[in-house]
């Protein structure tokens, strides 16, 4: 099957099982590594990409139904302002430790700041809330989203 959607502002086409998912084709065939499978079920987030604007877990969407979809990974999303407004807003923070789940919680923030440009640190804490970390206990990534939209006032 032929599928054709946008990736970080690029078009592309795949053929593809209509069974694949995003993630795989994501990961396997257009070599996104920031998209990684760290549960397979929707959970943690480390799979995140935004699919048409909004956040989704790429290993739940069957790659049929991105047909026509704009994509956009942390690979696309890092050539913006709005990334070095939350790349340095994580650093400041400190919100980065061993790093596997830091791509879906970039876009989890972008995601966030693009519905909300002022959250407070609870609505930080809701709009991150489909990823996991094992490392930081959290309060630093909702610190580094909170200095991001600090740094990045007028970019949302």
């Amino acid at each position: 099957m032929k599928i054709d959607f946008v990736l970080n502002e690029e078009k592309v086409s795949v053929e593809v099982e209509h069974s694949n998912r995003l993630l795989d084709v994501l990961r396997d065939d257009l070599h996104q590594i920031s998209v990684k499978e760290g549960c397979g079920e929707g959970e943690c987030g480390s799979c995140s990409v935004l699919m048409n604007g909004k956040l989704v877990n790429s290993c739940l969407i069957a790659i049929a139904s991105v047909d026509g979809c704009h994509i956009l990974t942390l690979e696309g999303y890092r050539k913006t302002k709005r990334f070095e407004a939350i790349r340095k807003g994580f650093e400041v923070s400190g919100s980065v430790q061993c790093g596997f789940c830091t791509p879906g919680f970039v876009l989890a923030a972008e995601a966030l700041l693009s519905e909300n440009p002022d959250p407070s640190a609870l609505e930080v804490m809701k709009g991150i809330e489909g990823n996991l970390c094992r490392c930081t206990g959290y309060q630093m990534i909702v610190a580094g989203i909170l200095e991001a939209k600090e740094i990045g006032k007028g970019l949302w």
